[in-house]
């Protein structure tokens, strides 16, 4: 008789069993809300394996672009608060899995409405969101649940507040109890202001119903932080700190926003406190929720505040905060969707929540002009679009990404635009601290402009340990100097921590030296017969005073003057200008010259640039540039009004830019110095070296006609001796490179076997022509030689000539400093076969062909962009163990050579078998078979014929469920490398002579204008 404790120890593994295969199944996932936050939601809930289809409603311009393929799709007209709707959808298109983002879905109950059928939501009840639904009721709470808090006391009468407000011993803060988004606190300098804000909240109903009723409270000083945990009603996890930035302007003024800026973690946030703000408050909410009935599932939020008197509470969220979710997600090792899925079933317990303990982010916010009062949508965002989501060449940032908020697609030309107050955040994560974070964040928001943008300077100041020292200016100009009040202004702002030291100009009555005087700077004319005759004895001159203010960094503004090469050198690298157009358009012009030519040209944008100067006049490396739209109506007096203004701006970029470390680096000349080739990065020795490696491999080659002479300008073949002379000889030639294959190659170390494939690409599309390959050159192109790697890879080329037959009599080995990454390489291949006229393929395709399937080694070298993408999806490396493969890694696997067809088709030629092939390169098997066939005719192909031959790579991505299936046809050759259309009668003899081939379908008569391949079934 089986005793208890084997039932219930059967029970268990059972449960443990039925718990496995749900944590492996996939779910669809509607994500709720439009903001950064929720972009920074989709795009980490896109990383978890088990994400197959994400949905955001309504979505944003960026939340559309995360996951691969179809993943993810916006619902642009299901809005955050059409409850209804909301229910409506997650059943209709069986939802596994709703995220809130924002809180007035959850304050209205979104929750318990999922739940009631049967969808788990993450984020509280409406019972348990009145905590940041009602102050007056989160106050009280507090209180009776001994969680510190300020003094206060709630009102829904005028009089009552009023004669509070005038009888506090202490300043206070104006809170409307209820929801305002993020902007319902008003903290007045003055008892006279505390009035003023009383009236105009209940008075005057500033923020709506949600100032019905108030919360008066003590005004605390201290430092703020964000403290966030995910519940599941009973357990917590802790988030790290994270700081916020509620003002609009540097210096914490201004009006309260949304938040402006956030990092984590904050350096002031001690273990110690952690575990005071876990065990006294955070746990204390969660647990003081469940005994009123009020069970918590979500993130819970405490805005905590750091007094004399100790940690306490400002305020409770009911989500993630935005924009702390853009620095905390970030931060988050731990895969989100297990996470959360871990909440809403009550077993966050069993929950390892892991961090990138040694990291930090910054995330800035980009906000529209006018913010958070009245501003206008639609303005064009210029250079997102081209964004670097990391850096190769410094391996400590982890992350430097955009996400998105008030934006939207045009719905004409598909570009993105604004459509909110907070248009955009650009997160860093960095291994080497906050400060690094913190320049890399402004480095990314420096690449991005739209009309008005604005955002503060001073985010994550607070945390670090020293401020930038302070930058000295020199300014040279000729004119008004309007450029240099934008820096005057910063300056005296606190905005920018620089100082200007002198302002020179060769215009004794120019207005940039009476500004200069207005503003106590010191303003030097330097009249050009004072300099002396020549450029550069004027130059040597202004020098001079430069150095005696001990300027770091020459800016020239409206200066009307060339520089000479002197003085480009003794200053290279610290001396700008800035260009009233977008260079390199309307270089060497000045002024209103300048805009007249752009409205003469018809230009729909212009901007400014600012770039280093150098001895080319405006061809400089370009720092900065801000665009603009060019209007109609516009004069070039208003273009040049509309210029200015961003002019200024970039100026001070600029100067941030410099200060950050991201100034290009020149190497200072004298005349004494002599520069060689190899100065410039090119060693002549080592390229000579390398062809003595490699002429061994090349000679190997040699066939009937080639006349190898490496080295030599060009490579020789004689036709004749291959057995092609007369006049029907056709010469067919083919060209192709690896793709991004090489990146993994790079990664991994493998460097032979792309040298294969480097050959199969050309020689494979050369046979389709029913060409025999007889020569090969090569392109190998680097920014740095490595002799060791270029020679594995020409080595693998020879053997790849080697295979398909054909010699390999030149190439080309281009070594070139800056355009290549060090250690990065490309390649290119040209191939040249021949043919007599009678034997060019294709012949006449029609119905009854049979095709036959010639198997792949694996990927090949096609497709590699969406593999690299969908590997990192799901966080696996290329030095990982294949699942199907114990003896491989990933890399391994991938770097599979191409396979090479030429052989075993040119047998098939001269027996006249074969009437047609088709390589499946890039477009797979839906876009290559049909380059054969004419527009009257398809083919029928069996996906599952091939199956015994399938290499495990493909079922392994089909397994993810992360490519649609017709993604999959169209992007990979999925198994089969090659088809060859054979007719009825010569299918025996071809399977005979191929040692791995496979009738895989037939050709058909095309059913109108239909598709001209159908498969039926997978291979996998």
């Amino acid at each position: 008789m089986t005793s208890l404790v084997e039932k219930i120890s059967h029970l268990e593994s059972e449960l443990a069993e039925l718990r496995k295969q749900l944590i492996s199944s996939k779910v669809s996932v509607l994500i709720i809300g439009s903001g950064g936050r929720e972009h920074a939601l989709t795009w980490k809930i896109c990383q978890s394996p088990r994400a197959d289809r994400v949905y955001v409603a309504p979505g944003n311009a960026g939340t559309c672009s995360e996951g691969i393929g179809t993943c993810v799709e916006n619902l642009p007209h299901l809005k955050a608060e059409d409850l209804d709707g909301i229910v409506r959808f997650v059943q209709e298109n069986t939802i596994s899995l709703v995220v809130v983002g924002p809180e007035i879905p959850l304050v209205n109950g979104i929750t318990d409405r999922l739940n009631d059928v049967n969808v788990p939501c993450f984020g509280p009840s409406r019972a348990a969101a009145i905590l940041e639904g009602s102050k007056a009721f989160s106050k009280d709470f507090m209180v009776r649940n001994g969680i510190p808090t300020a003094e206060y006391k709630s009102f829904t009468n005028y009089e009552e507040a009023r004669e509070y407000v005038i009888n506090a011993p202490f300043p206070v803060v104006i809170k409307a109890s209820g929801l305002a988004a993020g902007k319902g606190v008003l903290l007045p300098v003055s008892k006279e202001q505390s009035l003023i804000d009383l009236k105009t909240v209940m008075l005057d109903g500033a923020f709506g119903d949600a100032g019905n009723e108030i919360v008066i409270e003590e005004l605390l000083d201290g430092e703020e932080v964000s403290c966030m945990a995910f519940s599941d009603g009973n357990t917590i996890v802790a988030m790290p700190a994270a700081q916020d930035h509620k003002r609009l302007f540097d210096g914490d003024g201004g009006p309260n926003t949304g938040g402006m800026g956030a990092y984590a973690p904050v350096p002031l946030f001690t273990t110690d406190m952690a575990t005071e703000v876990i065990q006294k408050i955070l746990q204390p909410t969660i647990d003081g929720l469940a005994k009123d009935g009020r069970k918590y599932i979500g993130v819970i939020y405490a805005g905590l505040i750091f007094t004399k008197d100790g940690i306490k509470v400002l305020e409770y969220n009911c989500r993630f905060g935005d924009p702390e979710a853009q620095v905390l997600l970030p931060l988050l090792k731990t895969d989100l969707l297990e996470i959360i899925f871990a909440c809403v079933e009550g077993r966050l317990d069993e929950m390892c929540v892991e961090w990138h303990d040694t990291a930090s982010a910054v995330t800035i916010v980009g906000a529209s002009a006018g913010y958070p009062l009245q501003y206008t949508n639609g303005k064009p965002i210029y250079g997102i679009e081209n964004f670097p989501s990391t850096t190769d060449k410094e391996s400590h940032i982890l992350l430097k990404k955009p996400f998105y908020a008030g934006t939207k697609i045009n719905a004409v030309d598909k570009s993105v635009e604004t459509s909110g107050g907070r248009v955009l955040s650009v997160t860093a994560l960095s291994t080497s601290g906050i400060s690094d974070a913190v320049r890399h964040a402004y480095d990314g928001m420096r690449r991005i402009h739209f009309d008005g943008m604005q955002y503060r300077n001073d985010i994550a100041q607070k945390g670090l340990s020293s401020i930038r020292p302070s930058l000295k200016l020199g300014i040279l100009g000729s004119t008004n100097g309007t450029d240099m009040q934008a820096i005057i202004d910063a300056v005296i702002s606190g905005r920018s921590n620089a100082t200007i030291e002198v302002v020179i100009s060769n215009v004794k009555g120019a207005g940039i030296l009476n500004r200069a005087r207005e503003n106590q700077i010191d303003a030097v004319h330097v009249s050009t017969k004072d300099g002396g005759k020549s450029r550069e004895d004027y130059d040597r001159k202004v020098d001079q005073i430069l150095r005696e203010k001990q300027v770091d960094l020459v800016l020239m503004i409206g200066y009307m003057r060339i520089v000479s090469g002197f003085f480009c050198d003794a200053w290279r690298g610290k001396l700008v200008n800035v260009h009233p157009s977008l260079l390199p358009k309307f270089a060497g012009g000045m002024d209103l010259n300048v805009h007249e030519e752009v409205l003469k040209s018809g230009q729909k944008i212009t901007g400014c640039s600012v770039h280093i100067v150098t001895d080319e006049v405006d061809a400089g490396p370009i720092l900065i540039q801000k665009p603009c739209a060019v209007e109609d109506n516009e004069t070039k007096n208003s273009l040049k009004a509309k210029v200015q203004q961003l002019e200024g701006e970039a100026l001070l970029e600029t100067i941030r830019m410099y200060q950050d470390g991201f100034f290009p680096t020149f190497k200072s000349l004298t005349s004494s110095e002599i520069l060689t080739y190899a100065d410039a990065g090119v060693n002549i020795e080592e390229g000579n070296a390398l062809i003595s490696d490699i002429k061994p491999a090349c000679k190997a080659t040699r066939r009937a006609g080639s006349i190898p002479d490496l080295g030599g300008f060009g490579g020789l073949f004689d036709l004749r001796e291959a057995g092609y002379g007369g006049d029907d000889t056709i010469l067919v030639s083919c060209t192709d490179g690896v793709g991004t294959k090489l990146k993994i190659g790079v990664d991994i170390g493998i460097h032979d076997t792309v040298g294969i494939d480097l050959v199969a690409m050309s020689v494979n599309d050369l046979i389709v022509q029913g060409a025999e390959p007889l020569f090969f050159l090569d392109y190998y192109a680097c920014g740095r030689l490595d002799r060791n790697v270029a020679a594995a890879v020409i080595k693998g080329i020879a053997h790849g000539c080697t295979i398909a037959g054909c010699a390999l009599v030149g190439g080309e080995t281009a070594e070139m400093p800056g355009m290549y990454s060090h250690g990065d390489y490309d390649l290119a291949g040209f191939a040249v076969g021949a043919v007599r006229r009678k034997d060019l393929l294709p012949k006449n395709i029609s119905p009854k062909h049979v095709l036959i399937g010639l198997p792949s080694s694996g990927i090949h070298s096609n497709g590699f962009s969406l593999v690299r993408t969908l590997l990192n999806s799901v966080g696996v490396s290329y030095h990982e163990t294949c699942p199907f493969d114990s003896s491989k890694t990933f890399g391994e696997v991938l770097m599979e050579p191409t396979v090479l067809y030429a052989k075993e088709c040119c047998k098939l030629f001269h027996d006249n078998l074969v009437d047609g092939l088709a390589h499946i390169t890039g477009g797979g098997l839906l876009e290559n078979i049909p380059r054969v066939l004419t527009s009257e005719v398809a083919c029928k192909v069996d996906g599952r014929s091939w199956k015994k031959y399938l290499p495990p790579i493909f079922s392994w991505i089909a397994s993810l469920k992360k490519v649609p299936k017709n993604d999959m046809f169209r992007t990979f050759n999925c198994g089969i490398g090659m088809v060859l259309f054979v007719k009825p009668e010569n299918v025996s003899a071809v399977i005979r002579k191929l040692q791995k081939a496979v009738v895989i379908g037939e050709v058909v008569e095309r059913v109108g204008s239909g598709e001209q391949v159908l498969i039926e079934g997978e291979p996998w």
